[in-house]
């Protein structure tokens, strides 16, 4: 069976776009020197009427998913605007599905993501995502570097 899912494998330094309209652009990299089998998508591609936005995210970990913190580095026009750090998977009544995949399995995952919470200035924004196996953020598995620019 042949179907539309693909995945990309990407060399640092290249950017990928997301999403491109009349208000908002977005794109990412990677942080590290290996190719990843990952693909994001965002719709709609807007920043007005504070959308739900639907993304998609599909991702072959490299190592077997029993602990996870994710970290959020957010800056807005080159000043650091927010930390963010949040435990997803601790190995114990983990709710994400993502928590106990193995090394090799695909993560194939839909979520909305609110934007009536925030309200976005125009700007240039970068936002550092790591995903870490340890509380001590030392063994990473996965960091991407998001570009968005309001319009």
């Amino acid at each position: 069976m042949f179907g539309l899912l693909f995945f990309i494998l990407f060399t640092p330094g290249v950017s990928e776009f997301i999403c491109t309209s009349s208000d908002l652009e977005m794109s990412y990299t990677f942080c590290d020197s290996t190719a990843h089998s990952f693909m994001f998508n965002l719709t709609p591609c807007s920043t007005r009427n504070k959308p739900v936005w639907k993304a998609a995210l599909t991702w072959i970990p490299r190592s077997d998913i029993h602990f996870l913190k994710i970290v959020f580095n957010v800056w807005y026009d080159g000043a650091k605007a927010l930390l963010w750090k949040e435990l997803l998977c601790s190995g114990a009544d983990d709710e994400y599905s993502l928590c106990g995949m193995l090394k090799g399995e695909t993560l194939d995952s839909a979520f909305d993501i609110k934007g009536s919470r925030f309200e976005f200035p125009k700007g240039n924004y970068r936002i550092v995502v790591q995903g870490f196996s340890d509380d001590s953020e030392n063994n990473m598995l996965i960091c991407l570097n998001f570009t968005m620019i309001v319009k």
